[in-house]
């Protein structure tokens, strides 16, 4: 008789899991309270980044945002409002602006990101997955010289201690790469290992394989909690859940995943534990292709506004945003992303646009995820918290919460990434 597991989350973390639980002979079913792929997996620029291994709190990031939160333009803001889970958060993130620990936080990350580079490749390889996938790089111009030179020393650190390294171009040698750029920028930086691809239809393609391999979905069902109430907060007791409760009824199952992203946090009372993790909501804008279209993705770090082409349309995308669950999509953080890319493309947007959009990110203190079993459960798991990465580690998550539910060692460490850290 097959094991049941039950994913509680129908963004790229819960398809993840549900992918390798279900390689692996679980029989199970995913609970979504929206549609399947409707969350921050739908609308972000698809990248997938092994050169995204420095986590961000860095040295120096806590000056450098608030002096930025002086200007109206600014890439990142917070509402002021009385919030203890914000501040604390805050609190935590500031510990983490330090050279060791960015360092540490980096050599989990590298893992994790080169892990789900070589299963994104498998995974499409084998599920003949329609996602638009291509291997261009990212590019990171600039319009000032300064600005190249202090990337240099990015570049530099990435070299020295992951092994990491770009290829510079200077000049007019950047726009030899990339026509779609103007010719009077610095330069910029080419990292040649990442990839791309379409997340939405990465959603689509792999609810139709996930549904013919036999997971079933369930969509427009909100999880109301388990069906076991968790122990006292401070109890050292641990049990496990029989079924979730959800808003079209109840499922029983033998395990249960948790990967709920931005929403975690309001899952604390059924968890019986505290989920460090704030909501870093996002914008971004698709359109159709630009005439001088790029073709490969890029982010401009001096504007934080990040471009990604695909055979089938154009966005741009950017912002950090911490307003809580804010509902309204501001129009001036779609025009920052026209104006900050107009720097630096011949044309940064085209009509007609497609699609306005914002997604809440979920942002943790260290800028790793969570994947751990819950305190309080001795068969439920947590896969949450993948900050701006949550589409480059997808892979490497659901597999190893597949290898944790089966009882197998983890072919990437777990341990930095457990909830006992904060």
């Amino acid at each position: 008789m097959s094991r049941r597991a039950i994913v509680v989350g129908g963004g790229v973390i819960g398809a993840a899991c549900a992918h390798y639980l279900n390689l692996t002979d679980w029989d199970v079913t995913v609970v979504e309270r929206k549609e399947f792929g409707s969350g921050a997996a739908h609308a972000n620029c698809g990248l997938i980044s092994p050169s995204h291994v420095l986590p961000i709190p860095q040295p120096g990031v806590i000056a450098k945002s608030l002096k930025g939160m002086l200007f109206p333009n600014s890439p990142f803001a917070i509402k002021p409002r009385l919030d203890i889970a914000l501040w604390s958060w805050l609190f935590q993130f500031a510990r983490h602006c330090n050279q060791r620990d960015m360092l540490e936080s980096g050599e989990t990350l590298q893992r994790m990101l080169n892990s789900s580079r070589l299963l994104y490749d498998e995974l499409i390889a084998n599920e003949s997955l329609d996602v638009e996938w291509q291997t261009e790089g990212v590019l990171f111009p600039f319009l000032h010289q300064d600005g190249m030179e202090h990337f240099a020393e990015t570049d530099r650190l990435l070299r020295e201690h992951f092994g990491l390294g770009a290829v510079r171009y200077d000049g007019a040698e950047l726009s030899k790469l990339e026509p779609a750029l103007k010719p009077e920028l610095a330069g910029g930086w080419h990292y040649t290992a990442d990839a791309h691809l379409k997340p939405d239809k990465l959603m689509s393609a792999w609810k139709v394989r996930l549904e013919e391999r036999g997971v079933t979905i369930r969509e427009h069902h909100e999880f109301l909690g388990f069906g076991e109430p968790a122990p006292h907060n401070g109890s050292s007791s641990s049990h496990g859940a029989t079924r979730v409760v959800t808003s079209k009824g109840e499922f029983e199952a033998d395990a249960f995943v948790v990967a709920t992203g931005a929403w975690t946090p309001l899952l604390n009372q059924s968890l019986g534990c505290r989920v460090p993790i704030q909501p870093g909501k996002g914008y971004s804008m698709t359109m159709a292709r630009p005439k001088i279209c790029p073709k490969i993705p890029m982010i401009f770090e001096e504007h934080r506004v990040a471009v990604t082409p695909w055979p089938s349309g154009y966005r741009l995308g950017s912002i950090m945003e911490f307003a809580g669950y804010d509902a309204t999509l501001d129009p001036k953080k779609m025009a920052m992303l026209r104006a900050g890319a107009a720097h630096y493309l011949h044309e940064p947007s085209a009509e007609p646009v497609v699609e306005e959009w914002f997604g809440w990110r979920p942002m943790t203190p260290d800028s790793l995820p969570i994947i751990d079993r819950c305190p309080n459960f001795n068969n439920v798991y947590l896969a949450a918290g993948h900050n701006m990465l949550g589409v480059s580690m997808a892979p490497v998550t659901g597999k190893l919460i597949a290898e944790m539910m089966n009882g197998q060692t983890p072919h990437v460490p777990i341990e930095p990434m457990s909830l006992k850290r904060f």
